[in-house]
């Protein structure tokens, strides 16, 4: 029990920043994240790619939870920003779409990302984290 204890208070609690055009699906996948095991420090949110930028810029994020179908910078955009900026190479990057199997393949290729479908696999992934 003690083991157990210990190994809790050592995991590092988890930024996390949501990234949706949806004031309704940021607050389902807060959510899901409030659901999960996990430590969670601060959750960020914003409204679009370009929203996020500014908050990565000022902020200490671990794990990106972004859509990809959104104005002004769309996920797709966003992702590679923050695969062209090495100090945000550690940064976990999760998309959460409903885009169809193959455009889904084709980003997670040419990303370094988990692609997301359901609110199940959502938990899962951030358990793994």
């Amino acid at each position: 029990m003690a083991e157990q204890t210990t190994a809790v208070a050592e995991t590092r609690p988890l930024n996390i920043l949501i990234v949706d055009d949806s004031a309704t699906m940021r607050m389902v996948i807060r959510r899901v994240v409030d659901l999960t095991e996990v430590p969670i420090g601060t959750i960020y949110e914003a409204n679009n790619g370009l929203e996020a930028i500014t908050i990565l810029e000022t902020c200490t994020v671990h794990a990106v939870f972004t859509d990809i179908n959104m104005p002004v910078m769309n996920g797709h955009q966003l992702l590679l920003e923050i695969a062209q900026r090495e100090k945000w190479n550690d940064i976990l990057r999760i998309v959460i779409s409903e885009t169809s199997k193959c455009v889904a393949r084709s980003l997670m290729d040419a990303l370094p990302c988990s692609l997301i479908f359901r609110s199940n696999s959502l938990c899962r992934s951030i358990g793994e984290v």
